[in-house]
């Protein structure tokens, strides 16, 4: 940070502010405290007839790679909504949530991943710019060396594990 978002000064100084634990960004001249916290991203495990739906990535990073349908979660929506919305942005399908699937945290990446487990009965799924191909693939079709992040893979993983399951995944890079 150069700049202080609240009064624009260039007085920003890292360390910890009274009372705190973690060095912070904070201006020297408003003494305003600058945090800095995960990013949440969330999306969908989707599933039909016993099948995962995959995109391929037509954006970077890992461009070219399967995906689950996820993204950065917008301001003013909840999660469930950021969910849903990410399905339809990538591929243009509307999907029923049924429950929280996995928590997986990234932490070089400062991100944390919400991946819900929905389920569809449409097939008329559309390409967009982030997704250049898209398909249903059943558990043993699963191109696991193509898979985009440790997120999904974390996801995919306790999906073909136990398909059923109602109870949330833990997980983590660090």
């Amino acid at each position: 940070m150069n700049y202080c978002p609240t009064c624009g000064s260039d007085a920003i100084e890292y360390r910890i502010p009274e009372g705190d634990h973690r060095s912070r960004a904070v201006c020297s001249d408003c003494n305003s405290i600058h945090y800095s916290n995960p990013l949440m991203v969330v999306g969908c495990l989707v599933v039909n007839d016993g099948k995962v739906l995959l995109a391929r990535r037509g954006i970077e990073p890992r461009m070219g790679f399967w995906n689950l349908p996820c993204g950065f979660m917008e301001n003013d929506e909840t999660t469930e909504v950021g969910a849903l919305r990410e399905v339809l942005e990538e591929t243009g399908l509307e999907v029923e949530i049924q429950h929280l699937h996995s928590v997986y945290s990234v932490v070089p990446a400062n991100q944390v991943y919400l991946i819900y487990k929905a389920i569809t009965d449409r097939t008329d799924y559309k390409l967009t710019p982030e997704s250049t191909e898209i398909n249903f693939f059943s558990p043993d079709e699963i191109p696991w060396d193509e898979i985009a992040f440790t997120a999904n893979m974390h996801a995919l993983k306790a999906f073909v594990e136990n398909p059923e399951s109602t109870n949330v995944h833990l997980g983590s890079h660090i």
